[in-house]
């Protein structure tokens, strides 16, 4: 119940509208009763973005289920966007959200972060089976992290400032020039 509150209320305003007293009255809890469940505010918010991420993780496990394989990439990249974009809002508080200095994200959140990257490794490992499979993982990081610009660039509306095509273009563009390219021998990738 509190997390489908603090979903439906990082959904509409974001991490500036999130807050225990939010949540609670939104719930009909006095705000010390969310202390039962969460430690902190943060504990509520870790949890919201490991959910959040365990949903983009079954997104695109859905999207590489895709019979054509060299379709998989622009499916995965589909899937990506269309996440994004049907939740702006809560997909900012994954990134703008910062844990106290000296606090740790949990291992739980942690495995499923390296669950979601790994899950996309496989799913591309039949369009990079040439690649050497210690370099897949990087690769695969680093066209995630190329979307994850794009998209927090397109999100917060400033990509219109140094792009004229849609955002999704571009996220396929990086992708598909990343997997053409292919492995140098030094296992990493280039781009032409």
């Amino acid at each position: 119940m509190a997390l489908d509150a603090a979903r439906a209320i990082a959904a509409a305003e974001g991490l500036r509208g999130l807050t225990v007293r939010r949540v609670a009255e939104r719930i009909g809890y006095a705000p010390g009763t969310l202390y039962n469940l969460f430690d902190n505010l943060d504990a509520l918010i870790v949890t919201l973005n490991g959910e959040t991420l365990g949903r983009l993780s079954a997104a695109l496990a859905a999207a590489a289920t895709t019979g054509d394989v060299a379709a998989r990439p622009s499916a995965l990249v589909n899937a990506y966007f269309d996440f994004v974009e049907a939740e702006p809002q809560l997909w900012a508080v994954l990134f703008e959200h910062r844990l106290p200095e000296g606090i740790s994200l949990p291992d739980w959140y942690r495995d499923g972060l390296a669950a979601l990257v790994d899950g996309a490794v496989a799913a591309l490992e039949p369009v990079m089976s040439a690649w050497p499979e210690a370099s897949r993982r990087e690769t695969v990081v680093a066209m995630w992290a190329g979307l994850h610009g794009i998209s927090t660039l397109a999100v917060s509306g400033k990509l219109g400032l140094v792009a004229t095509g849609p955002p999704r273009q571009l996220g396929h563009l990086i992708v598909e020039r990343i997997i053409a390219a292919g492995p140098t021998a030094g296992g990493s990738f280039i781009m032409s």
